[in-house]
C-alpha cells in the first residue's frame, strides 16, 4: 500500500509535540504591529496549543510529523 502523503500547507503550520498535543505560532503578528497594544504583542510572542476538538483533523493531514 502507497504512503500517505502530508498537506504541506498544514505541515508548515502545525507541528506535533511529543505528547501528542498539536502546536502552531499564532498569528497577527507580522505587520501594523504599530496600532496594537504592547500586551497583545506580548501575548501572540508565544506559540499555542490547539484545541483538542481540532487536533484529529490536523494530525490526519500530517500523519508523519
Amino acid at each position: 500500500m502507497a504512503k500517505q502523503k502530508s498537506h504541506k500547507a498544514t505541515a508548515k503550520r502545525f507541528s506535533v509535540t511529543k505528547s501528542g498535543k498539536v502546536k502552531y505560532s499564532r498569528s497577527y503578528r507580522r505587520h501594523k504591529l504599530g496600532i496594537k497594544a504592547p500586551k497583545r504583542k506580548r501575548q501572540l510572542r508565544g506559540g499555542a496549543i490547539l484545541s483538542e476538538s481540532f487536533a484529529p483533523t490536523v494530525k490526519k493531514l500530517i500523519p508523519y510529523a
